[in-house]
């Protein structure tokens, strides 16, 4: 990997955006890559590819809306 620093973007009710490609060490020693220039981490822990997002952030259950 690159001594570069890495450009973070953090996206309000969103991900967190990482220029790639990235190594992400997960807390049970797993490792997730990707290759991608840029990259979704998810921040809401709803996404079903965890630590990546799937854009599940978007998807939320509006209770007591309009009748």
């Amino acid at each position: 990997m690159s001594d570069e620093a890495r450009l973070v973007r953090v996206v309000p009710s969103g991900p967190v955006m990482v220029e790639g490609p990235v190594r992400i060490e997960m807390a049970d020693g797993s490792v997730v890559e990707s290759d991608r220039f840029m990259v979704a981490i998810c921040a809401c822990r709803r996404s079903k590819t965890y630590p990546l997002c799937d854009t599940s952030h978007r998807r939320r259950s509006v209770q007591g809306s309009a009748k």
